[in-house]
C-alpha cells in the first residue's frame, strides 16, 4: 500500500490527520488513491444513511443582497444584475409544488435582501407549515442577529445553510468587503447551533487566493464545529464581478474534498452541489459516487431562476420543476443509489 493509500486508511480508522498528512494527500492523490478514497467515503456514508440520496427543493426567492462580495454575481454593485424578488404567496406556491412532487425538504434562499423583516420570513415559514407539518424547511439568508433566527425557529424552520466560505481571516478579508467579518459568520453558526438548527457550513474550493493549508484550515474547522450538513463547491467566476478573470475550482479537488470530508464527518449530510453538475456534466453524479448523499434541485419559477445568478453557466435554469425531480432519480439510479421521499434528517 503506498504513502497517500495508507493516510486515506489513517483517515478513515481516525477521522483526522496531521497537517502535513493531509497537505500530502490535497497535494499528491493520483487517480488510484481518488479511487480508494471514494471508496471508502462511500462505505461510511452507507453505514450511516445506506443507499438513500436525499432532494433539496431549492427556492431562490430573491436576487437583492446588501452584501458586495467580490465573487458572487448578485453582489450589490453589480448593476448588470435583473432583480427580482417573489412575494410570500409565490414561495408557499413553490414550496406546494415541491410538496406535490415528493419534495420533504425545502431550502428558502435568498441575497441578504433587507425589504423581508424577521416577520415576514417567520409568516413564510408558519404558512409553509400549515400546510404541510411533515416538510423540513430550511434557510439560507445569510447572517442575522440571535434572536432573528430564534424568531424563525420557533415558526417552524428547522435548518439553517451558512457557509463559512474560507476559515482563513485573511483569506475571507480578501473574499469579502469590510463590512464583514469571519469572527461574526462564526458566531452566527455557534448561535444557530446553540438555538437548535441543524446547522450547515462550507467552503468554495478553489476560490481566489486558497492555499492548500487554507482548506487544511477548513477541514479542522469544520471538523471541530461538527456541523450536520456542509456545502462545498468549485468555486466559479462570474463575468460580472472583481474575479471575473480567476480560474475556476477543479472537480478532481472538490471530489476529493468531499471524500476527505465523509470520512472526517461520517454522518454529515453532504450535497453533490449544482456548481458541481455546472463544470462537469456528470459532476452531481460523481459527488455522489465520492461520498455525497444529498442534490438540491430548483423549485424556483423558470421565469427567475436566469436571474440568480452567483456564478456564470449554471445549469438547469430552464427545466420545470417535475422535469428536474423525475431527471434527478434517473441520474442518481444509474450511480448505484436511490432517491427517497425523505426528509432525510441528520443521524
Amino acid at each position: 500500500m503506498n504513502t497517500n493509500k495508507t493516510l486515506i486508511k489513517k483517515l478513515n480508522d481516525q477521522g483526522t490527520l496531521a497537517h502535513d498528512e493531509l497537505y500530502q494527500l490535497l497535494t499528491a492523490m493520483d487517480d488510484s488513491d481518488a479511487q480508494y478514497l471514494y471508496q471508502l467515503a462511500r462505505v461510511k456514508r452507507e453505514a450511516v444513511y445506506g443507499k438513500d440520496v436525499y432532494l433539496r427543493g431549492l427556492i431562490e426567492f430573491s436576487n437583492y443582497c446588501k452584501n458586495d462580495c467580490r465573487y458572487c454575481g448578485i453582489r450589490a454593485s453589480n448593476d448588470r444584475a435583473e432583480r427580482y424578488r417573489l412575494s410570500a404567496q409565490e414561495i408557499i406556491d413553490c414550496a406546494n409544488t415541491g410538496y406535490d412532487l415528493g419534495f420533504r425538504t425545502v431550502v428558502l434562499q435568498s441575497g441578504e435582501d433587507l425589504s423581508f423583516s424577521d416577520d415576514d420570513i417567520c409568516a413564510i415559514v408558519s404558512a409553509i407549515k400549515a400546510h404541510h407539518p411533515d416538510l423540513a424547511i430550511t434557510l439560507s439568508i445569510g447572517e442575522k442577529e440571535k434572536e432573528s433566527y430564534q424568531k424563525y425557529f420557533e415558526a417552524g424552520a428547522e435548518r439553517y445553510l451558512l457557509r463559512q466560505e474560507t476559515s482563513n481571516p485573511d483569506h475571507y478579508a480578501y473574499l469579502h468587503p469590510a463590512s464583514l467579518s469571519l469572527a461574526h459568520r462564526k458566531q452566527c453558526l455557534e448561535d444557530l447551533k446553540e438555538i437548535g438548527y441543524q446547522v450547515g457550513c462550507g467552503i468554495m474550493v478553489g476560490s481566489p487566493h486558497q492555499t492548500f493549508d487554507h482548506i487544511i484550515e477548513d477541514l479542522y474547522y469544520m471538523k471541530d464545529f461538527n456541523p450536520q450538513m456542509v456545502g462545498i463547491g468549485p468555486f466559479i467566476a462570474h463575468k460580472d464581478t472583481p474575479f471575473r478573470n480567476e480560474p475556476n475550482g477543479t472537480l478532481e479537488d472538490t471530489l476529493h474534498l468531499l471524500g476527505i470530508i465523509r470520512l472526517m464527518l461520517p454522518h454529515v449530510l453532504l450535497p453533490a452541489t449544482t456548481a458541481l453538475g455546472t463544470i462537469d456534466p456528470l459532476g452531481r453524479e460523481k459527488g455522489i459516487l465520492a461520498g455525497a448523499n444529498v442534490v438540491m434541485p430548483n423549485l424556483s419559477p423558470r421565469s427567475v431562476r436566469r436571474k440568480y445568478m452567483l456564478y456564470d453557466g449554471k445549469i438547469c435554469t430552464g427545466e420545470e420543476a417535475a422535469k428536474c425531480h423525475a431527471c434527478m432519480e434517473r441520474r442518481i439510479a444509474k450511480t448505484g443509489y436511490q432517491v427517497v421521499p425523505s426528509r432525510g434528517d441528520y443521524r
